[in-house]
Parts: C-alpha cells; structure tokens; sequence
C-alpha cells in the first residue's frame, strides 16, 4: 500500500485523508493538537512531537502550517493540495485563482454566482474541498486562495488569476510584506501566454510582474476597471469596497465568455460578517465586519461611516502587522475606540499617541455594553477589528455572531 504523509488535519486535509484511502494509499497525519497515538483502518494519527523522518511517496500540507514549523522543515516531497490534484487530471478544468488581502471571498462567491448556469464551483479557502471539486468534474473551478496555499504551490497554473489589493498582512507567517507580495505574485512565474492576470497597477514595476509571460490586465481603480473592460458602473448596485469585487466578477466573466452579467450580479447578496447592517430593538445601527480582519479592510469599514459618530471595536490578533494607518485615519473623525483582544496595550499606546477617545474593554462582551450604554441613535456601533479571532474566539465568524447576539439583547 502506498503512503503519504499530512501535515494538519482540518477542512482541507480531512476530505483529501477519505479520497487518498479510496485509493488504497495510507496517510501519516501529523497535527499539533492529537494527544496521542491511533490507528484507524488505512491511517495513522500522531502528535507533531512524534515525528519520524520515514519513508513517504508525497508530503501533503495543509496551507496554514507556517513554513518555520518543524514538520514543514523536516518534511520531504512537500507540496501543495493545489499541486496534487494539478497532477492528477488528466482533463483539467478551467480554473479561476482569486486572492489579495481584502475581498476575495466576496469576488470568489460572486464569479460563481455569475456562472453557475456554467457549471463553476467555488473551492480553496470557501466552497467545496478540492476533492469534492475533482470528484464532481466541475467544469470551471473558482479557486479563493490564500498566500499560504500559494507559497506552498509549486507546479498548478490558474487560467486567470485575479488580484485584488494588497496590503500588510500574515507578516508574522510570511516574515516580512515584500515576501507576503512575492507569495501572491508566485502564480505569474508559471503562466503563459494563454494566461491572463488582472493585477493592481501599483505591483506593475515588481519583478516577477515585469518577467511574467501572461498576458496582464493592470487596474488602478474600480472606475478605471470598468473604462478597461468596458463596464456600465452606473447600473451596478454595490458601493465600496464591493465595486471593485463586483467588477473584477464582471470582468472575468467578460474575458471567459464576452458578457457582463450586471444585472444578474445585481440580485447577489454579500456574505455575513463583511459590514453587515443590522439594528436593535430602538433601530440604532449596528454593523458587523468581524471578517475585517486586517488594518486595510477596517479602514475601508471606517471610511464607509466617517460622516456619523463611530463606536469602534477593535483588537485581537493582529499577527504582527502595523496598526498606525488606522490611528492616522481616524484622528480627525468623531471617533471612540473600544479595545479588545490581545493587541490591547498596543493599541492603547497607539491611542495616547493620537489623542483618541477609547475604553479598554479587553473583551467583546464588555465592548458592547459599554456601548449600549454611551451610545445615541445618531452614531454607528461598528466591530471592525483589524485583527484574527483566535485570541479569544474560535473563528471570525463565531466572533460576529456573539457580537450581533450581544447587541441585540434587550
């Protein structure tokens, strides 16, 4: 029987685990939180600590095991779940790669919706598992990835890679932002001619963008997007940050198949827990942007409401990246920050430093109160933490629904 090697078992790695066994090959699966040592029919679940330098066809991560992992350093054979399937078709499908800092899930979500009647099928970091995707036979695969997946991807090639801006993010993964950039550029290093990339304007000068065989769509803005791909921006509904997701949809159903669907597109509903409004029982406006996970995206979250009075939550992980653009957009607005999370003290300082009005509420549950009580039916009470979750929640996802519970209590 065959062996390979997993590095990490979660959504990704557990579908691929049940497919590689139907195939009759066995897997070494290695993750940090197993105690201890169990078999199970073809498979071998083990602790990170019990790692043995042993003879496997293939290493197999998943994407968020950090490259200075002992496991990665040690691993041989590495590649990606994207490298895996590339290698096994033997028809590959059209496939689609979306990534950027901000704004992929939603420009991912809505490609498929624009394509569904295609037979497209969302996958990567949302949607279905590659698994699901291979097995299915989908015929276009709209892959949101990540920078992680994409360090790790040696040998897979999108058809059309999309780009959205990128800001500071994962520097502590990545070690540095230039090799943060240099991860979500890998792709252009191995497409061709027949290829084409829609890519920010501001990373034209990057090396790999200057040496890169496809063709490239450079873009500096939403208007100047749909002036490029010949796009009525007046018809469409969505308003920044969504414009630019909806536009880049747009313009790979255009490149693909010469149409712009805007009026289909117009009937698609942005996804939880991305500046999502909703009001309490005295109809004062509360929004979520748990998914705001980032400096760029808050910013954005911010300047959406500058003209009210903003209560802004913030805090967490913010995974080494620098907090200042958000102090310096907000100094000049009618602003209170209420800090959370474990970049707290951080950002306190940073808030004595620009003379910011903010309440270290050092968890979201006394955030909210403090709000409820302070707060008028003029302002805006906006979680937007500029940071990850799993400090003191779960997932993004769990973080914004305890936020719109807490708000919503009488």
């Amino acid at each position: 029987m065959r062996k390979f090697l997993i590095i990490g078992y979660g959504v990704t790695t557990k579908p691929l685990v049940a497919f590689l066994n139907t195939q009759n090959i066995g897997c070494e699966i290695y993750d940090d939180k197993f105690q201890e040592v169990i078999q199970e029919d073809k498979n071998l679940f083990l602790p990170a600590c019990n790692f043995k330098d042993t003879k496997t066809e293939l290493t197999i991560t998943s994407p968020g095991i950090p490259p200075y992992h002992p496991l990665i350093v040690k691993a041989k054979n590495l590649i990606s779940e994207y490298d895996f399937f590339y290698d096994l078709l033997k028809e590959r499908p059209l496939s689609v790669w979306i990534s950027g800092t901000n704004g992929k899930t939603t420009t991912t979500q809505m490609l498929e919706f624009l394509l569904k009647d295609k037979g497209a099928k969302s996958g990567g970091n949302i949607g279905y598992p590659l698994t699901e995707l291979y097995l299915q036979k989908a015929p276009i695969w709209i892959l949101e990835t990540s920078s992680f997946m994409l360090h790790y991807t040696k040998r897979a090639i999108p058809d059309i890679y999309v780009l959205l801006p990128i800001r500071e993010d994962h520097i502590s993964w990545h070690g540095s932002f230039d090799e943060y950039i240099t991860a979500k550029l890998t792709p252009l290093k191995r497409m061709q001619e027949h290829h084409i990339a829609l890519i920010p304007q501001e990373l034209a000068n990057h090396k790999i963008c200057k040496n890169a065989k496809a063709k490239i769509i450079f873009y500096t803005s939403s208007q100047a997007l749909a002036e490029q791909m010949d796009i009525d921006i007046q018809n469409l509904v969505f308003k920044e940050p969504f414009l630019l997701d909806s536009l880049l949809a747009l313009s790979v159903e255009k490149i693909l198949f010469k149409n712009a669907s805007i009026q289909l597109l117009n009937k698609f509903s942005i996804g939880e827990h991305r500046i999502e409004e909703f009001y309490d029982s005295q109809k004062r406006l509360w929004v979520d942007d748990s998914k705001g996970t980032n400096v760029d995206a808050t910013c954005e979250a911010i300047k959406r409401y500058k003209d009210s009075k903003i209560l802004l939550i913030l805090g967490g992980d913010d995974k080494g990246a620098n907090q200042e653009p958000i102090f310096e957009l907000i100094k000049n607005l009618d602003i209170k920050i209420f800090l959370i999370g474990s970049n707290a003290d951080k950002l306190e300082n940073l808030a004595k430093q620009y003379n910011i009005q903010y309440h270290k509420s050092m968890e979201l549950k006394n955030a909210v109160s403090i709000i409820k009580q302070e707060r008028s039916h003029k302002d805006v009470a906006l979680l937007s933490p500029a940071a990850a979750s799993l400090d003191q929640f779960e997932s993004y996802k769990q973080r914004g629904e305890i936020f719109q519970q807490l708000a919503l209590q009488v």
